[in-house]
């Protein structure tokens, strides 16, 4: 139903035979019914924060005098390194509107926060110099609403007053910089952790909301929350803190109505997809645990993988569009991540988990990975439709078209993409399949960078280029704000159809320039100086390139294969991705129609990894790589891995179960094999 309101029929009024000649009168204006807010909804909320804190000081183990200090616990955005003081979340709650048209609900809530935190630095003679720093790890509340819905026709708002209880989870932190306290054992370099600190409060705010076709609804609102004072000691430093602390937080959010009334025409059975003519919102979430067996283990080191562990991972994603003007669309995708990759994402180089990032964290926090726009411009050729989907509007396009993205994504988003090997949440996990291994595309920690590209579309050809931003330092968390340290792109691909089936290859070359470490520098300067290798001590600006190889074929409706290749500069260090100088891929992914399940799907692939003879040596001396590095290397062998998975529906989930096994992990022959076993629940919509 698109609009906000029902036509409800049209009366024809008919005169006796006796009147027939008296003329018939025109039906009357269409009427609307007023939208009813009652029922049960489920949504989500993004926002920005401000907070402060007041803290004293007391010392514990020693006389000696109070101090105190303010906390400011805002923080703008960082566009670089993605920190600010942004959160995201979810709520639930339940409405009951009067016929007077006044609304009463219970709303409870739970956000994120990227980084909600401040620090302060004290001193004196019996503390020494000490900083003192307090972060919101989770917050949430529970509240009661009270609005009026007026009735304004076919547009439909509530204005609401809300309040209640509120709580979060903090972390205090303490840590003596110089000098040592009164009592205390703390030492410089010293610190104090206190995780999941609990406080409760009191939270009150106001918002408004506006309801939207199909059950959805959008809002805006502000609150205010108080959690009072909170008490903490660190017996290190000697000190017990206390602290009050207060939030304000401006949200804006998107709520689904899970019980509409049917005879108003609202009613849903599953959630239908907001979109609408000029704006879009789509999601997903991937919850996603693995474990590994254990395995032959003679040594290890720093980036070793660890036997017999499991590890989790989990994230929840909003694709938010908005139409632009024509042909162009701005996309922004807020994100929720937790957990860690197993050994926290360490040891294999060709890593399980493409959904376990370089870091890890135990409590979920917020992330902004994409904003960016695109231009479609349409050059003729066949049109084509498109459906709706992540970052997609639906829609048709030209056959023929030029498509200029620009902003902040991932460079696979656009690059060395495989119908049947490229999405952690829906096929292969592991990063050498999912993606070429040798491909060190320019990204942050978590995989994504600033950047252009621009798609020439041109009948079986596309042609395809883009320039990105490269880590402030290889394998970084921040991205290089100067751009001094970039990469190009390029790829050419051709589709076409062999014996009746659709198939593509494409080729993609990389050049990266930025400071980097030969591994032949490095094993010098350690033999001179008596020390272990590293790339960081003998980096300096130069080049390395890598080439790829990318094939994906349908061999009937049901069965696809795909295979990659791919060769990177040996001697150089790589910047972003992973440990791999060389790499062969190759695999499978069947549909169950022949044995009755027309949407499970099994996959089967293999990889081989190799390095270079240079890269080897400086392993074997102890040094470290991205995800790899031992301790030594006496007997280096290619890393093979094989990956199997099955994946079924579930209610609104898809399930997969999956199996690797990693022969010689990191190119280690000593250590291994490794079995590693995993279930996906993956949900979108």
């Amino acid at each position: 139903m698109r609009g906000l309101h029902v036509v409800i029929g049209f009366v024809a009024l008919t005169g006796s035979a006796a009147a027939a000649d008296l003329p018939v009168k025109a039906p009357p204006p269409p009427a609307t019914t007023a939208y009813d807010w009652t029922g049960v909804y489920v949504g989500g909320h993004i926002g920005y924060a401000a907070g402060s804190s007041r803290w004293s000081a007391m010392p514990t183990g020693a006389a000696g005098a109070a101090q105190s200090g303010s906390l400011d616990l805002f923080n703008s955005f960082n566009a670089f390194n993605g920190m600010g003081s942004y959160f995201e979340g979810f709520q639930a709650g339940y409405n009951y509107m009067l016929p007077s048209r006044w609304l009463f609900g219970v709303e409870a809530d739970v956000s994120f926060p990227n980084t909600v935190a401040g620090t302060s630095t004290f001193s004196s003679a019996p503390t020494g110099t000490a900083s003192y720093s307090e972060q919101v790890e989770f917050s949430g509340t529970l509240r009661g609403r009270v609005g009026y819905a007026p009735n304004f026709g076919t547009t439909h708002w509530l204005f609401y007053a809300t309040g209640g209880f509120a709580f979060s989870y903090d972390q205090f932190t303490r840590t003596q910089i110089a000098g040592s306290p009164a009592g205390g054992t703390a030492v410089p370099g010293q610190t104090e952790i206190l995780f999941m600190v609990p406080r409760t409060g009191g939270v009150v705010g106001a918002g408004v909301e506006l309801a939207l076709p199909s059950n959805w609804s959008a809002r805006l609102e502000y609150l205010f929350t108080d959690y009072g004072n909170r008490s903490v000691i660190f017996p290190a430093g000697a000190q017990r803190f206390g602290s009050d602390l207060t939030v304000g937080e401006l949200r804006v959010g998107l709520n689904y109505k899970l019980n509409g009334d049917a005879n108003a025409g609202n009613a849903a059975i599953a959630p239908p997809v907001p979109e609408f003519d000029n704006f879009a919102v789509h999601g997903q979430t991937t919850y996603l645990s693995q474990y590994v067996f254990p395995f032959r283990n003679p040594y290890s080191g720093q980036n070793s993988l660890a036997p017999n562990q499991g590890r989790e991972t989990w994230d929840a994603t909003a694709f938010v569009g908005m139409r632009l003007w024509q042909g162009a669309e701005l996309w922004v995708n807020p994100e929720i991540d937790q957990g860690f990759g197993l050994s926290s994402t360490l040891g294999v180089a060709g890593f399980p988990s493409g959904e376990a990032y370089k870091v890890g964290a135990a409590v979920p926090y917020a992330r902004i990975p994409r904003y960016f726009v695109r231009q479609t411009i349409e050059l003729g050729g066949d049109t084509q439709k498109v459906d709706g989907a992540a970052n997609q509007f639906s829609g048709s396009q030209t056959a023929d078209r030029l498509v200029l993205t620009v902003g902040k994504f991932a460079v696979t988003d656009i690059f060395d993409n495989n119908k049947y090997a490229h999405d952690p949440r829906n096929d292969f996990m592991n990063w050498a399949l999912i993606d070429t291994g040798t491909f060190d595309y320019a990204a942050d920690a978590w995989g994504f960078t600033y950047g252009a590209a621009a798609e020439w579309y041109q009948g079986d050809w596309t042609v395809r280029g883009g320039i990105f931003d490269l880590s402030a330092v290889p394998n970084d968390v921040e991205l290089d704000p100067h751009f001094a340290q970039f990469q190009w792109v390029g790829e050419i691909e051709r589709r076409y159809d062999l014996w009746g089936q659709p198939g593509k290859i494409a080729v993609t070359g990389f050049l990266s320039r930025g400071r980097m470490g030969s591994f032949s520098d490095a094993i010098a300067l350690a033999a001179a100086t008596g020390g272990v290798p590293a790339t960081s001590a003998v980096r300096q600006y130069t080049s390395r390139g890598g080439v790829s190889f990318n094939l994906e074929q349908q061999v009937t409706a049901d069965l696809g294969v795909f295979a990659r290749a791919g060769f990177a500069n040996g001697t150089i260090e790589p910047y972003e991705f992973t440990d791999i100088d060389r790499t062969a891929a190759a695999g499978l992914a069947l549909a169950g129609k022949s044995w009755g399940r027309p949407d499970d799907t099994v996959g089967l692939a293999g990889v081989i990894d190799g390095i270079s003879g240079v890269h080897q040596a400086y392993l074997n001396a102890g040094g470290l790589g991205i995800l790899v590095g031992d301790g030594m290397l006496p007997h280096p062998g290619l890393e093979h891995i094989v990956e199997a998975y099955y994946q079924l529906p579930v209610s609104y989930f898809k399930l997969t179960l999956d199996y690797q096994l990693i022969v010689n992990p990191a190119y280690n022959t000593d250590r291994g094999p490794a079995s590693v076993v995993a279930a996906r629940a993956h949900a979108q919509f």
